[in-house]
C-alpha cells in the first residue's frame, strides 16, 4: 500500500444532500421540509405546542416535590466500611468522617458530606461524625457500643415559631378581610332598606 492509496472506509464519508436542486432530485422545491408555514422557516423550535390545546406535560398529573437546593451526599453501607476495617485501611480507634473515608478510598469525593446506611453487617465499634444516618445504621452502631455525631443542621425551635406566627398573622388577616366584607354587605343592604322606604313615602305622598 501507497501513501497515495490510502482512504476512509467505504461509506465512511456520505455526501451532503443538496437540497432545492429541482423536482427530479427528490429534495427539491420545498427541500424537505414540508410546506409552507413556520416549521418550514428555520430557526423554529415549537416544544410541545399542540394547536393551543393544553399540552401533554401540562394535563398529566405532578406528583412528589423537588428540593430546590438538595444535598449531594455519599451513601456508605455498613459493610463497605467493616471491609475497610479488614482490610487495615480504616483505624477503628479514629471517628470515621468524610476526611477518613476520603483517605480509606471508601469514597471518591467529599461532596456534601456522608450518610450511612444499614446494608451489610458491622462487626467493630466505631466513632461517626457523618451528615446522617439510617435508622438501621443506628441501631447496628449502638448495640456496638459506637457513638453517632450528627453534622445535618435540625431544625430549629425558633424557625418553627416564625412559621407559627406567620400562619396565625396570615389567617388573622384573612378573618379580618371577611369581616370586612360582612359589614360591607350588611350596610348595603341597610342603604338600600332605606332607599326603597323612602321611595314608599315619597309614593304616599303623592297619593
Amino acid at each position: 500500500m501507497r501513501l497515495n492509496e490510502l482512504r476512509d472506509n467505504q461509506g465512511a464519508r456520505k455526501t451532503r444532500v443538496r437540497v432545492g436542486r429541482g423536482t427530479s432530485s427528490g429534495k427539491g422545491k420545498t427541500g424537505g421540509r414540508g410546506v409552507k408555514g413556520q416549521k418550514s422557516r428555520s430557526g423554529v423550535s415549537i416544544k410541545g405546542f399542540e394547536g393551543g390545546q393544553m399540552p401533554l406535560h401540562m394535563r398529566l398529573p405532578k406528583r412528589g416535590f423537588n428540593v430546590p437546593n438538595p444535598k449531594k451526599l455519599n451513601a456508605v453501607n455498613l459493610g463497605r466500611l467493616q471491609q475497610a476495617l479488614d482490610a487495615g485501611k480504616l483505624n477503628a480507634s479514629d471517628p470515621v468522617n468524610t476526611a477518613s473515608l476520603k483517605s480509606a478510598g471508601v469514597i471518591r469525593r467529599e461532596l456534601d458530606g456522608v450518610r450511612i446506611i444499614g446494608n451489610g453487617e458491622l462487626k467493630t465499634k466505631l466513632d461517626f461524625e457523618v451528615f446522617g444516618v439510617s435508622a438501621s445504621a443506628r441501631e447496628a452502631i449502638e448495640k456496638l457500643g459506637g457513638k453517632i455525631t450528627v453534622l445535618a443542621p435540625a431544625p430549629s425551635k425558633d424557625d418553627d415559631d416564625a412559621k407559627a406566627e406567620k400562619k396565625a398573622k396570615k389567617k388573622a388577616a384573612k378573618k379580618a378581610e371577611a369581616d370586612v366584607e360582612e359589614t360591607d354587605t350588611e350596610e348595603e343592604a341597610l342603604a338600600e332598606e332605606t332607599a326603597s322606604g323612602d321611595t314608599d313615602n315619597e309614593d304616599n305622598q303623592s297619593e
